[in-house]
């Protein structure tokens, strides 16, 4: 009796399956999980970084945009933009977690990283107050992330250790919402700023604002090598 008992307890591995292949790394697994942490918190804090970095400059593009008629309206203006975010975000946070689930959590990190080099980087080369709006709509449509990467926290973790691992979720998104802003206030404008360093005729002084969503661009290519180097990939239901 106890041999047929010990037999439907144990657990059965099967091939080419990835959530098998998870369930046995984390059987692997003895004590804290610090690598698989320090890759969530990379994941996380590089995510969060483009949702605020914009705040402390983009009153002054959309004066530099020309758009507003008075000085009052910028505000009104600038509340688009900066809203447009998560406006979209709230509308595919839904669909991207469909296709986590059914594709797996990897590819979904990769594409949204992805979307955030290249659509953070055209927001810094914005010329009109259309394509700032745009480009943050689609940022929002492409990094839908927080749910993908708190089930991939969940899974790639013991179950002991799954609250730890969401609360470095949660902790590395506060922290990138603090960087974020402090680039985005330290390097805008930086011809006005620094002109003994970077000049008015540069590709910096014709677009203000690119200096900083390209420190955040180098950041996140950094973190696209990780995704495609080390994360492992996560449930799919193909």
């Amino acid at each position: 009796m106890a041999e047929h008992t010990s037999g439907l307890l144990q657990k059965k591995f099967y091939e080419n399956c990835p959530g098998c292949k998870m369930d046995r790394l984390k059987e692997e697994q003895s004590g804290v999980p610090y690598k698989n942490l320090s890759y969530i918190w990379l994941v996380s804090l590089c995510t969060a970084l483009p949702i605020s970095s914009l705040f402390p400059f983009v009153y002054f593009m959309i004066r530099d945009f020309h758009i507003a008629k008075r000085e009052e309206d910028i505000g009104f203006y600038a509340g688009f933009v900066g809203s447009s975010f998560m406006l979209r975000r709230a509308l595919t946070s839904f669909l991207w977690g469909v296709v986590a689930d059914r594709y797996g959590r990897k590819p979904v990190i990769f594409i949204g990283t992805l979307s955030v080099v290249v659509l953070n980087a055209l927001f810094g080369l914005s010329t009109s107050f259309w394509m700032a709006l745009s480009m943050r709509f689609l940022l929002g449509c492409f990094n839908s992330l927080l749910g993908t990467i708190r089930a991939y926290a969940s899974e790639v973790c013991r179950e002991e250790y799954q609250a730890l691992a969401l609360s470095v979720v949660s902790t590395s998104r506060g922290i990138g919402l603090i960087i974020g802003p402090a680039i985005g206030g330290f390097f805008a404008q930086p011809a006005e700023r620094y002109p003994t360093v970077i000049s008015e005729s540069s590709v910096f002084g014709r677009f203000p604002y690119f200096l900083p969503c390209l420190i955040i661009l180098f950041m996140l290519w950094e973190f696209l090598l990780l995704v495609g180097g080390f994360l492992r990939q996560c449930t799919s239901m193909m």
